[in-house]
């Protein structure tokens, strides 16, 4: 802090040792008076000293050398440094009303009337290692453009996928979940392909683990990119899904996932009792350390449509009612995160995310275990569009729909926009 020395006459008294010609940034004043003796001060002190945080001399700050003691003693002699003045009252604009102030004794503005009060009271805060980033993965070698889904691509399992993995490791976004796009010719009513050990999934996960051995691998177990009838499990010549045969492939599926390196095997399948089918069967192979994020209340949402585009996976006939939860529900999500506890799931899932935060929140509320929250294709694809027609800004609207789905309970998030927010997130402009 530099200090500047007024032009301005006063008497102080003695001060041992205290000569201008000693101190650095002291210029000497002629009006200055220094008496050996005792001195009264008449009448009001006037001020030795004016402080200015901003002022420089020669092109460097300089200090004043005095002591504490000597600095105390011309406080008490009444010679205290001048700071800047009391900011003026800010002018109301012409026409204000002039009014007596409300007699609130709470005002919460007052908690939000500067940036670093906001963020000294945020609740809430969202950070790269919250995401999970869902990519998805083909056999071909180039990386193609998915239509509905702009700035997503079915990635090349050997080039693709590796450098988008280590773009969003560079921002801190560690964890990935796998979608693969499975040819039609490998695709059958049972679903087999879902449990080939040398398959697209398998072959991808050992893949990354070779390169990033401590990557987090969440896959996707269910049958429905590998089903000739585009549906979670088999189906019956009536139509029906078959519920208990659907899980003993499932079964499978997980194992061979873990066997290839999976961290965190995901059924979104929605069929009854899986979760603790998958769970006995990674016991019993060995996998006890591989963790179970189960899509715990999956509702039967129009939000799905780009997602089923990008892997090909629309039911061949039907829908997907019997099985996936009625949108129109909301006890119904405790029956299934109950179930999915006592079955051993790690980590409860809520898919879609922002039209379901009342899910969010009851789930956050009701279970101790971790919640994941799932901003679907159709969610991403919204922002998307009403940015590139600027309706929207796609940023803001993009990190505070992500701040909402923190807000409601989510500890984790899987979002399509995980390497752009964690870009914003780190200052990145890219």
């Amino acid at each position: 802090m530099a200090s500047t020395i007024v032009n301005t006459p006063c008497t102080v008294p003695s001060v041992k040792g205290f000569e201008t010609q000693n101190y650095v940034g002291l210029r000497p004043i002629s009006s200055l008076r220094f008496n050996s003796g005792r001195t009264s001060i008449s009448g009001r002190s006037q001020r030795l000293f004016v402080v200015r945080a901003s002022e420089r001399h020669d092109g460097h700050v300089k200090k004043i050398e005095m002591s504490i003691e000597e600095c105390e003693v011309a406080v008490v002699a009444g010679n205290v440094p001048e700071a800047p003045p009391v900011p003026p009252k800010p002018a109301a604009p012409v026409g204000t009303p002039v009014i007596q102030p409300l007699q609130l004794s709470r005002r919460p503005r007052r908690n939000r009337k500067s940036p670093a009060l906001r963020a000294s009271f945020q609740e809430t805060s969202i950070y790269p290692a919250n995401f999970v980033y869902p990519l998805f993965i083909h056999e071909g070698q180039e990386d193609t453009p998915i239509g509905a889904m702009p700035g997503c691509y079915r990635l090349g399992w050997r080039h693709g996928l590796l450098e988008e993995v280590a773009k969003a490791r560079d921002v801190g976004v560690n964890s990935i979940v796998l979608f693969p796009k499975v040819p039609d010719a490998l695709k059958s009513p049972t679903g087999d392909e879902a449990y080939n050990d040398n398959g697209l999934v398998p072959r991808t996960i050992r893949l990354l683990k070779d390169k990033y051995p401590d990557l987090v691998i969440y896959t996707d177990v269910a049958l429905d990119p590998y089903s000739s009838d585009g549906h979670d499990g088999i189906v019956r010549e009536d139509g029906v899904i078959m519920n208990d045969e659907t899980v003993h492939q499932l079964c499978k599926q997980a194992v061979s996932q873990a066997r290839a390196g999976a961290d965190v095997v995901s059924p979104s399948d929605m069929m009854d009792g899986r979760v603790g089918a998958i769970r006995a069967s990674l016991d019993a192979e060995g996998f006890h350390h591989v963790s179970i994020m189960s899509y715990t209340a999956k509702y039967a949402s129009s939000f799905y449509g780009p997602f089923r585009e990008a892997l090909d996976s629309n039911p061949r006939f039907g829908d997907k009612k019997t099985y996936q939860m009625n949108p129109a529900n909301y006890r119904e999500a405790l029956v299934e995160s109950h179930e999915d506890e006592a079955e051993g799931a790690d980590i409860l899932l809520v898919k879609p995310g922002l039209p379901y935060l009342d899910i969010i929140r009851l789930l956050r509320d009701q279970s101790p275990l971790p919640i994941a929250a799932y901003q679907v294709s159709g969610e991403y694809s919204m922002i998307k569009a009403g940015g590139v027609l600027k309706m929207i800004d796609e940023e803001r609207v993009m990190m505070e729909s992500l701040m909402c789905l923190r807000r409601a309970g989510a500890d984790i998030i899987l979002t399509y926009f995980a390497l752009q927010a964690a870009r914003c997130l780190c200052g990145e402009n890219r």
